[in-house]
């Protein structure tokens, strides 16, 4: 196991897409300490910004120790292994991932899991905004895996997810699952306004409270419960709305029906 921990407190972002498991895979400390970075518009070699250590267990394969809120890009197109990061870390974390495993005993920063085709990323602070999001004019999210997210997310959410699975524990901001195609977002707490706008497919699941369904959505049934995964049942009752129907859509949002009585109203057209 090779062992990162910060030089100093960084004031500039670090570009740092060298972090993978099979970038290090072989290497000497002496040839990791050479491997090329930007601090800002600076290059630099990560010797000159992480104290590199060799540590005798085998997994996982990196463990970076301190706050990387500023280092961006870590875990990106990983394949394989295991990345372990002792704080909060920075944004684009796990992009264009296919394999492997990445947990932040932290907070993540924005575009975490962008563009993410498999393996696992495990969250044990909040995310921030466009959580599994692509870039702002691309058209596809989120392809597969699994993100798991002990605290909360920030706004634009899922957008254009086209498969996977994210289980957020906490709430999620406005705009979730935006333009979501397939996959599964299942959140337990509040969800802000305009969940499953321009939605095709997939489903999302409500535990919590959320203010309004959109009214481009159309309510379909009551069920007492909703698989999210293979490993894991929501438990209900919820309301079954079908949409987005301005987009032709067959999307599902399920709405925890306990939690959010103001939308008893739509029990009439049952």
């Amino acid at each position: 196991m090779i062992v990162l921990t910060p030089l100093k407190k960084f004031q500039f972002p670090i570009y740092a897409e060298c972090i993978t498991p099979e970038f290090f895979e072989g290497k000497t400390i002496a040839e990791l300490a050479e491997l090329s970075v930007y601090e800002g518009n600076k290059q630099k070699k990560l010797g000159d910004i992480f104290k590199i250590e060799q540590d005798p267990a085998e997994t996982p394969n990196i463990t970076i120790n301190g706050d990387v809120s500023e280092v961006r890009r870590i875990g990106i197109r990983m394949k394989k292994g295991e990345i372990v990061i002792n704080g909060n870390a920075g944004m684009h974390l796990g992009e264009k991932m296919s394999g492997g495993k990445i947990t932040v005993n932290g907070d993540a920063g924005g575009w975490t899991g962008s563009d993410m085709k498999g393996g696992l990323i495990e969250i044990h602070g909040n995310g921030s905004d466009y959580l599994a999001s692509p870039y702002r004019g691309s058209s596809t999210g989120m392809r597969g895996g699994l993100i798991v997210v002990d605290g909360s997310v920030g706004a634009d959410s899922a957008i254009n997810m086209h498969g996977g699975v994210i289980k957020i524990k906490g709430g999620a901001g406005q705009f979730l699952g935006f333009g979501m195609d397939d996959g599964t977002i299942y959140v337990k707490a509040q969800t802000g306004t305009r969940a499953g706008a321009c939605m095709k497919g997939g489903k999302i699941i409500l535990a919590g409270t959320i203010e309004e369904v959109l009214p481009t959505f159309t309510i379909d049934s009551i069920k007492p419960k909703v698989k999210v995964d293979e490993n894991e049942t929501a438990t209900g009752p919820f309301y079954v709305f079908l949409g987005d129907r301005a987009e032709k859509g067959t999307g599902k949002i399920f709405v925890a029906k306990a939690n959010n009585p103001q939308l008893n109203t739509y029990e009439k057209f049952l």
